[in-house]
């Protein structure tokens, strides 16, 4: 890795990436992790949420990024690192693990909300003023077996049900809540009239949870699908083809962070014209000549590509996108 000079950081530029799923997202944890889902997402260790290493998140983008435009890829190694020779120097960006921020949960009354914890708003509050973004809400507190909600078109009397359960409701008279449900669904959802539907859901049925429930439903509540291979010859299903595979649902908002630093070079090279972070960043937010920028653009992510999985529509926050 190429050293830094005196006074210059790793990274000189940070956006907020949401990453709003639009289909089941498959990113795998792997077999060997066991329990009673052959497949599993990846989670958390700490808190079992789910989660998206950001070395995937990074693989994934820099793939769209050569299929849209392959020929220039060594503008690719410039801004993501060598593909094979890692030592030769380090890439200029780096992406964050995809940290949950609302869930969706079927609700009797509405289809499904968006939930959210406490913990989760902090969480991208934290990383909004790392990265310099102003995120002044109050989160307001809640306890277990109650939650706080907007709309009360929700409730049956002063309750909610949130698929088999019941939860004491209160509504957000000071509008602590609505406020950050307005700047999520104007941030952290895609711009466009195709959006606008799931936008104003979520400025009306933002719902924030306990973290002990919040938790609760992040485990419990992913789609799990069953997976089998059916042998020609006898119409049955070919022994050990059945399996079960874990999938973020449609409707879940997470985010990471981009990092950019000014572009590395390979030792002994001479480091002439090198890109400077916001080069970089502005490269890969707004796009240029080969391909489409990540800001407002539908990503493949994970898993099983080809039955329609892993489609997420990236929004960038931070700079001239705020």
């Amino acid at each position: 890795m190429a050293a830094l000079s005196s006074g210059e950081t790793m990274f000189q530029e940070n956006r907020i990436v949401f990453l709003y799923c639009i289909s089941p997202v498959h990113m795998g944890a792997g077999t060997a992790v066991g329990g009673l889902i052959d497949n599993p997402i990846q989670r958390e260790k700490h808190t079992d949420y789910p989660v998206m290493a950001g070395s995937g998140i990074k693989g994934a983008i820099r793939h769209d990024y050569w299929a849209q435009g392959g020929s220039d890829n060594q503008l690719l190694k410039r801004i993501f690192g060598p593909e094979k020779d890692a030592a030769e120097h380090a890439g200029a960006v780096s992406f964050g693990d995809g940290q949950l921020l609302a869930f969706p949960v079927r609700c009797a009354k509405a289809g499904y909300v968006y939930a959210t914890s406490p913990l989760l708003l902090a969480r991208l509050q934290r990383h909004m003023t790392l990265a310099g973004i102003q995120a002044d809400w109050n989160i307001p507190d809640i306890s277990s077996g109650h939650c706080r909600l907007r709309n009360p078109d929700l409730l049956s009397d002063d309750h909610i049900a949130l698929e088999a359960y019941e939860l004491v409701a209160q509504l957000d008279a000071d509008n602590a809540l609505g406020q950050i449900a307005d700047w999520m669904a104007e941030n952290g959802l895609p711009e466009g009239e195709n959006y606008s539907f799931f936008r104003d859901k979520l400025k009306k049925d933002l719902v924030l949870l306990s973290n002990e429930e919040m938790h609760y439903f992040a485990v419990n509540s992913t789609v799990v699908e069953p997976h089998v291979r059916i042998d020609d010859v006898s119409g049955t299903a070919d022994g050990g083809a059945l399996f079960y595979s874990e999938n973020l649902p449609p409707e879940s908002l997470l985010y990471t962070t981009l990092m950019a630093s000014r572009e590395r070079y390979k030792k002994g090279d001479g480091g002439d014209n090198r890109m400077e972070a916001t080069q970089i960043v502005d490269t890969l937010v707004n796009g240029n000549d080969h391909w489409q920028g990540l800001h407002g653009r539908m990503v493949q992510f994970g898993g099983d590509a080809t039955t329609g999985r892993g489609q997420i529509v990236c929004s960038v926050k931070g700079d001239k996108h705020d």
